[in-house]
């Protein structure tokens, strides 16, 4: 089988449906299923210069970048798109010679290739759609018809999570979406080296944005005072980085340390106490929160609808963008952390790492496939 995944924003640029759309490539392989990632992009590791549209029927697989990619402000962060019309025709003519069984389209209604995608004629190519995106809806009800006749070309469609679901909601009009969940590439967490830390450690990783709550953590820890044991790392970079570290620069308890590649995030998991994941809204699943318990870290995370649902009940929650209940709550938890009891206790920690082994990455190719075959298997009817 040859499947080939369609990412509609650029791989040189971190995010979750990026990681979700190489990761689930990189189960589909494991699983003998031949896959070709097309997205935009600068520059990945094993990808041929953008332009460029080597691949054919006889080519095995892997990733093509079909352009680079511009940021647009989108439901209250920036997306990395490729809106150009050559982007959007190498997009078309990498899978038209490509020649796939399944063209796996995630956020399909994101501008770009994946619209190419939708509007395209692809003999012999059955295509399903993941969608992704939760919070601001006016967009799909924006796209009204255009949404509805682009889904109308896929033959299945899945949410990562009812909120996804349901913001999707008007584009559906009622049609079936199961949710599947997002999937965690478990081994990465379990395996990795622990970077090493000199007391109760704090990670953040996200992007440094309003909608991310960088600065309501920032504050949070702040508000402790120099008593509290806790360290805080803060992965990643955006436009508050700046001015959030000037107001909150480095030092001993603090460390800024920018973008890092997966084999170093893994570690710097595997090394902290305890994943802060504080964010505003418009999350549609936590992987991230996942991706923490499968390190054997504690969550502390805000109280909305797709962190909730990931955390199962593994993690401390608190009202979004609520300075005082954060600090509350990260106080209560590094001090578990030193006596090793409640959300910290290894009891609880295996639990945790268990509910995560229930959202791995193998588990959510497996299910796809299954799908796939069904798709193969029966006569083509979109809608269906």
């Amino acid at each position: 089988m040859r499947v080939a995944l369609v990412c509609p924003y650029g791989l040189d640029h971190p995010g979750g449906v990026q990681g979700q759309v190489l990761g689930l490539a990189r189960a589909l392989e494991r699983q003998d299923v031949t896959t070709l990632v097309v997205a935009p992009g600068r520059s990945v590791p094993g990808a041929p210069v953008p332009g460029a549209v080597p691949h054919d029927a006889t080519d095995p697989g892997g990733i093509v970048l079909v352009g680079r990619s511009i940021s647009v402000p989108a439901n209250g962060s920036v997306a990395p798109l490729a809106l150009g019309p050559g982007a959007l025709r190498r997009t078309v003519a990498v899978l038209r010679r490509w020649g796939a069984d399944i063209v796996h389209l995630h956020e399909p209604l994101a501008p770009g290739p994946t619209w190419a995608v939708l509007a395209a004629s692809l003999p012999g190519a059955h295509r399903v759609a993941t969608m992704h995106r939760a919070g601001g809806a006016g967009l799909y009800r924006a796209l009204g018809p255009f949404a509805r006749a682009a889904l109308g070309r896929v033959e299945a469609v899945f949410a990562v999570s009812d909120e996804a679901r349901a913001t999707a909601a008007a584009a559906l009009r009622g049609r079936s979406c199961p949710v599947v969940g997002n999937g965690v590439e478990l081994d990465r967490f379990l395996a990795a080296a622990p970077v090493r830390t000199d007391g109760p450690t704090v990670l953040f990783v996200g992007r440094h944005e309003p909608r991310k709550g960088l600065s309501v953590l920032l504050q949070a820890t702040e508000r402790l005072g120099p008593g509290w044991p806790g360290h805080l790392w803060v992965v990643g970079d955006g436009p508050q980085t700046a001015e959030l570290r000037r107001r909150y620069p480095p030092g001993p308890r603090r460390r800024w340390l920018g973008r890092v590649g997966d084999a170093e995030l893994a570690g710097l998991f595997a090394g902290s106490h305890v994943l802060c994941a504080p964010s505003l809204g418009g999350e549609s699943f936590g992987v991230v929160l996942l991706e923490a318990m499968a390190a054997r870290a504690a969550v502390v995370c805000s109280d909305i609808p797709g962190y909730a649902a990931a955390a199962g009940g593994h993690a401390t929650l608190v009202p979004p963008g609520d300075v005082t209940a954060l600090a509350g709550a990260l106080e209560r938890v590094v001090a578990a952390v030193g006596t090793a009891t409640g959300p910290a206790a290894a009891s609880a920690l295996d639990a945790a790492v268990a509910h995560a082994g229930r959202h791995s990455m193998a588990a959510l190719a497996s299910g796809y496939l299954r799908s796939y075959e069904e798709l193969l298997g029966a006569p083509r009817s979109a809608g269906t």
